[in-house]
């Protein structure tokens, strides 16, 4: 039964007086029941992007070998030789809260229909995760859950999981992260797009039965900070099929090989309501629907909860007029529903029928063009000046440097994720080439010498302490992955996870962080070609850091000259690149050490950065270099130590010049724009002639010997007992204490 719209209830579906009004506006009436759900979901902030609309504008998303960039259901570079990669991040923090399993499974299953709706095949996926410290029960049960969550939909699916990252701070204990990438590969000219196009054609829904789950995720659960009552909202939290998305794919991709398909895109967010008035809106068309014919599960649903229903593994799809029966078929074949429950009109709006009953007629633009866009007001917050303020001389050196390297080892953020990417098959399709683990993975392009290199990440204290920093090094570090397995970064997706738009200090840290990742962008030349923006991180007004998430996409032309991170022969020269400072404001020392979290974090210079990525690219690509490691969390030490944990241990011993810094930040200090990398002997001439050409600083640390690691005159300890340290750590954190704690 349909309610009585008014003012108190377009307020319980998460709009604002002012927008109410504006939808009375619009309609020129009082909006029906179906109507008002239909504005509440797509001016929503997670499906709007009210608040962030004006700061994005500021991205770079041009660039050499950009085929589509924001605004499609993924970006799309040009790899050569006629293909295209497709990749996208997005987000899916508050389901996984609230129903960890389900929600990491759907959010990617997700980003695979973003994916394969461009007519991609998925061929890898990653993710990027923040949890609150394992410690804790809860914690630990989300950590697990989240990764089981993850592992279930991909391994069924067939898309492995090829790497990722994982950080942990008390400050996500009510707001985990999960943001999950895929990239997939296409052919040029079978790119496929999200258009409503072609007045009279048929609009046919395709995949599972549509059910009562998810409805208002995008609205009430995405749009809005967590509170007591956050838990109530599992119902819309949706339930994941991966067996009918693998049928899902394949039935695709056999109907994207046939001249039939006019538009197509998945029904994620907002489920049917978004995926149509989104067609339409691109298209600059209408769309007439009749509900009656959607294939239901539930019986009894009304065309409100039809349209805003968040059902799993479904499509809509325009095809070509007098076409129908060619999908339909296919949709037959591998057993999944399919119907033509609507067509394409002229008239510019989307309206929806239940039979003969109207349920809702509203223009399309007032829905996509007229959506509410927020200058919200920002400013520096009060407490930034006292964030930036570390005092050294408070922070006395460790007087054992050993056990320092040892517990940085073990810190859950830096320890060996090992015992999480062993649940993924991250070798289905054959592809990979480097495995998780390293600083990227690279995975072949079959049927030529290609390959393409794929790290996610981003430093959450970083963005905390400045965000304009913190955006900047999130890209370039994701560059720098990319460049030490010999690739070519070529462009980049971001999700933004931040707090409230509606607090000042929020959008100040959202529109300093956009201003570093644009800059950085520009400088190294990536374009952002899709993204995710998720507010509203945050529990009972305590947000999460800023924790703005990049994903690097890169082409190595021959992955015969692929390059790891672990030093490969004894007798092998150790080289720093870059230049090491007293940066040791906002590291992982700081606060695993002296439990600070403070001070200004390591500055990057741009130029810098790009000089280092040319020499390195140069290194590798003429047989130079053994290994090229990437110093971030950690520094120097952890680094080199990172290098000689390996199938093959191997030992190193390290003089460091003195250089007038503290000897902590000469250790772990993470100063930016820096690689490690190991050479035979005689190519150390000719590396120390192109870093001096290139401008880059370069330093011979030491070599490659023996079975322990040793760092005159600071550290001195067995690989074996490092590698124990850093292999151990997660395992020895998880392994059954949610399971023995519930028994007591």
């Amino acid at each position: 039964m349909e309610r009585e719209v008014n003012e108190p209830l377009a307020l319980e579906h998460g709009l604002t007086r002012e927008e109410y009004r504006k939808i009375l506006e619009c309609l020129g009436r009082t909006p029906t029941f179906t109507e008002l759900g239909i504005f509440s979901v797509m001016w929503s902030e997670h499906c709007s992007y009210k608040s962030s609309r004006v700061h994005l504008k500021k991205l770079p998303t041009k660039g050499e070998g950009v085929i589509f960039g924001p605004g499609e259901n993924a970006g799309v570079i040009d790899i050569g030789d006629g293909l295209a990669a497709v990749f996208k991040i997005e987000s899916h923090n508050h389901p996984s809260f609230i129903e960890p399993y389900q929600g990491a499974a759907t959010g990617v299953g997700g980003i695979l229909r973003d994916v394969f709706t461009m007519g991609a095949r998925p061929v890898a996926l990653l993710n990027s995760l923040r949890f609150g410290l394992l410690e804790k029960t809860k914690n630990r049960l989300l950590f697990t859950g989240v990764v089981s969550g993850i592992a279930g939909y991909g391994n069924c699916m067939g898309v492995p999981t090829v790497g990722g990252e994982i950080y942990f701070n008390d400050i996500y204990d009510l707001n985990p992260l999960v943001n999950v990438f895929c990239i997939g590969l296409v052919r040029k000219d079978r790119i496929f797009l999200g258009q409503a196009a072609g007045i009279g054609n048929p609009i046919i829904y395709v995949g599972s039965k549509t059910g009562r789950d998810g409805i208002h995720g995008a609205s009430l659960l995405a749009s809005s900070e967590f509170n007591d009552a956050s838990m109530e909202k599992r119902p819309a939290v949706q339930v994941g099929d991966p067996f009918t998305e693998k049928l899902l794919l394949e039935a695709c991709l056999e109907l994207m090989s046939k001249d039939v398909i006019v538009g197509i895109q998945d029904m994620g967010a907002a489920g049917l309501t978004s995926s149509s008035c989104e067609m339409a809106g691109r298209a600059g068309t209408g769309v007439e629907m009749d509900v009656s014919l959607v294939p239901l599960r539930e019986s009894g649903m009304t065309p409100y909860e039809i349209m805003l229903s968040e059902s799993q593994e479904r499509m809509l799809i325009v095809a070509r007029q007098g076409r129908e029966k060619e999908v339909l078929e296919i949709f037959e074949k591998w057993d999944l529903d399919a119907a033509v429950i609507g067509k394409v009109t002229g008239d510019g709006h989307i309206r929806i029928k239940q039979k003969e009953r109207l349920a809702a007629d509203i223009p399309v633009e007032a829905l996509v063009e007229k959506a509410p866009v927020y200058e919200r007001p920002f400013g520096l917050p009060p407490y930034q000046q006292t964030l930036q303020n570390l005092n050294l001389e408070l922070c006395p050196e460790p007087k054992d440097y050993n056990a320092v390297l040892k517990r940085l080892l073990a810190a859950s953020t830096i320890a060996s994720k090992e015992w999480v990417y062993d649940q993924f098959d991250h070798m289905v399709q054959t592809n990979v080439v480097i495995r998780p683990g390293g600083d990227a993975s690279l995975i072949r392009i079959k049927g030529s010498a290609k390959g393409l290199a794929l790290s996610v990440g981003g430093n959450s204290l970083y963005s905390l302490l400045n965000p304009y920093v913190g955006g900047m090094a999130a890209v370039a570090e994701v560059c720098r992955n990319i460049v030490c397995t010999g690739a070519k970064p070529l462009a980049i997706t971001d999700c933004l996870n931040f707090g409230s738009p509606e607090r000042p200090d929020i959008m100040w840290q959202f529109a300093m962080a956009i201003e570093g990742i644009s800059d950085a962008c520009k400088k190294l030349s990536v374009p952002v070609v899709s993204g995710n923006v998720s507010f509203y991180n945050e529990t009972k007004g305590v947000a999460i850091y800023p924790t703005p998430v990049i994903g690097a996409v890169g082409l190595l032309e021959n992955i015969e000259k692929r390059m790891t991170a672990h030093f490969k022969n004894e007798g092998d020269i150790i080289i720093l690149l870059g230049r090491t400072k007293e940066d040791l404001g906002g590291t992982e020392y700081m606060k695993m050490v002296h439990h600070q979290e403070r001070g200004f974090p390591p500055e990057i210079n741009l130029d810098a950065e790009l000089a280092l990525h040319g020499l390195c690219l140069d290194l590798i690509d003429q047989g130079l270099v053994q290994s090229a490691h990437d110093l971030s969390e950690g520094g120097l030490a952890v680094a080199v130590a990172e290098s000689s944990i390996s199938s093959t241990p191997k030992g190193a011993e390290i003089h460091l010049k003195e250089s007038g810094i503290r000897a902590d930040a000469l250790l772990f200090g993470e100063s930016q724009s820096r690689i490690l990398v190991s050479a035979s002997p005689e190519k150390l001439p000719e590396i120390e002639k192109r870093a001096k050409q290139a401008q880059v600083p370069f330093e011979k640390i030491g070599v490659v010997t023996g079975d322990r690691l040793v760092i005159h005159p600071y550290i001195s300890l067995p690989v074996s007992e490092l590698a124990s340290a850093w292999k151990g750590s997660l395992p020895e954190q998880v392994a059954d204490k949610p399971f023995r704690a519930r028994s007591k």
